[in-house]
């Protein structure tokens, strides 16, 4: 096997299928692995290993945000794809090197406006959207549609 795709879901780590480095160290470092959970780095034979945690948080919020921006009437099977093929195209090249085929969490706020961008146009290009006219920057609308936390500091 060149290289075996593992996915350990199970949460929460304690009851995981198995560590990131069990997965790095039985496939001698060729796995591609992902974990319902988060896992440290692993280092093997001098190459660092980032796991990626592959859950629903991913696609959910920009697919429901990609609906509301739209004013989608329905969900439509494509639309599932579109969210799908958009969270794949956030991967990087540097990323899926070092084994990780979900980008990083830490920039799940970008992900998910390219998602709601790809739902709501899929939903625009399916007759399926109410909310016209179309935005003519679907990634820009979906960002201002985000609620930001902000709280005032008191000290």
């Amino acid at each position: 096997m060149q290289k075996p795709v593992i996915f350990a879901l199970s949460n929460p780590t304690s009851q995981s299928e198995c560590t990131a480095e069990e997965a790095y160290t039985w496939s001698d470092g060729r796995a591609i692995f992902a974990s319902g959970s988060p896992f440290a780095p692993v280092e093997y034979e001098g190459k660092v290993f980032m796991s990626g945690q592959a859950n629903n948080a991913y696609i959910f919020p920009g697919l429901g945000l990609g609906l509301i921006i739209s004013g989608a009437i329905r969900v439509h099977d494509d639309m599932l794809l579109a969210a799908s093929e958009a969270l794949a195209a956030e991967v990087s090249k540097e990323n899926f090197e070092k084994g990780l085929i979900y980008p990083p969490f830490a920039n799940i706020r970008k992900i998910s406006a390219h998602i709601a961008a790809k739902v709501a146009a899929k939903a625009y290009e399916l007759g399926l959207a109410t909310r016209l006219p179309q935005p003519e920057n679907l990634v820009s609308y979906a960002e201002s549609c985000m609620y930001s936390p902000s709280y005032r500091s008191y000290r």
